[in-house]
């Protein structure tokens, strides 16, 4: 009891121990308050900001555009369920300066076009999520200035040939990127014209629209030994057509997935995987040469046929004398055994008489 009402003297006032430890407790707590105060003006309004994993999240909150209100700390950037039609120009921007974002994650999004430059201004940036979008219209140099990215996710995405990603992607800013990632775009062709701009690893085509890989797309990939291609749920026709990249299957181990990959036509062999194919049955020479030789064949008899029609023509004279002796010859006959039968109507009457 004496303890606790000790008086202490501070600043020419007289106050109790428990009076103090009050006072403290109570600034204390409004530090708390101003502290956190100070944190919610440096998040986005109804976004979620977790300073200790320096991740921002977005989610469904009916969003026209990127959020640019970003704290410092951030590293990592979700953004999902909104309405982004289009991502602008140094969308990413904070007050015109640098963000130091090395995850940026935006899948449905509805996002349809990526203008120039989008991501300038994220040098550090290193994993692109694009996913689940509606891209229709992808800038030549949307990925300006990601000179450090790795991985690009871009998986339900593309709503075109994907001729417009092709060019995107040979912008030099993605010389470091390692991992791309198509799956279920219903791509026929894969969308890079030049493999030696990019320094890919691995390259997931699964669950697209690919009948085959065309032979120039078989010789590149052969080329860049240390990249894996993934086709597995691809609708693969297993003819003839399908010969070189069923041999780059049966020689290469590029595709981790080619025990997965499956016939879809012809209906006979649906469901067959591929490298249970027969070497003849997807072997073009053979074809080829047999198809050769009928041509070949056919222009034979046809050189024959009209030499034959030159002899007859040439001889078309001797011909039709040769064909009126033999009629005169035959007539001839006719007279005689005519007049033989005149004669004697029945020679084995005659006998009979006698």
């Amino acid at each position: 009891m004496e303890k606790r009402n000790t008086w202490v003297h501070c600043c020419g006032n007289s106050l109790t121990l428990h009076s103090l430890k009050q006072r403290c407790f109570s600034w204390a707590q409004v530090m708390c308050v101003l502290f956190s105060l100070a944190k919610a003006e440096n998040c986005p309004v109804s976004c979620t900001c977790i300073e200790n994993t320096f991740t921002v999240t977005c989610r469904n909150l009916n969003m026209t555009a990127v959020p640019t209100d970003l704290p410092e700390w951030i590293r990592s950037l979700l953004v999902s369920g909104n309405n982004i039609p289009t991502l602008i120009t140094g969308a990413f921007l904070t007050n015109g300066t640098e963000v130091g974002l090395s995850t940026i994650l935006m899948p449905d999004n509805n996002i349809q076009t990526v203008e120039a430059r989008a991501f300038v201004g994220l040098p550090l940036l290193q994993k692109l999520d694009l996913s689940k979008n509606r891209l229709v219209s992808i800038s030549p140099h949307a990925f300006y200035g990601l000179y450090e990215l790795t991985d690009l996710f871009l998986n339900d995405t593309l709503n075109s040939d994907g001729s417009q990603l092709s060019d995107a992607l040979t912008n030099e800013s993605l010389r470091n990127l390692q991992r791309l990632h198509l799956s279920g775009n219903k791509l026929k062709d894969i969308p890079i014209t030049n493999f030696n701009s990019l320094n890919l690893t691995a390259i997931i085509l699964t669950n697209n629209s690919f009948h085959t890989i065309g032979n120039d797309y078989v010789s590149r990939l052969s080329e860049h030994k240390t990249m894996q291609v993934y086709l597995a749920l691809n609708p693969f026709k297993c003819n003839c057509e399908l010969g070189n990249l069923y041999r780059w299957l049966e020689d290469s181990s590029q595709c981790p997935d080619a025990a997965h990959l499956l016939c879809s036509e012809p209906e006979s062999k649906r469901g067959l995987p591929v490298l249970k194919l027969k070497k003849e049955e997807v072997d073009c020479t053979n074809a080829d040469l047999e198809t050769v030789s009928y041509v070949f064949l056919g222009i034979v008899l046809a050189l024959i046929g009209v030499i034959f029609l030159m002899v007859l023509y040439l001889n078309r004279k001797g011909i039709k004398r040769w064909l009126n002796n033999i009629r005169e010859a035959c007539r001839d006959q006719m007279e005689v055994y005519h007049y033989r039968y005149e004669q004697d109507s029945d020679p084995r009457l005659a006998n009979v008489a006698v």
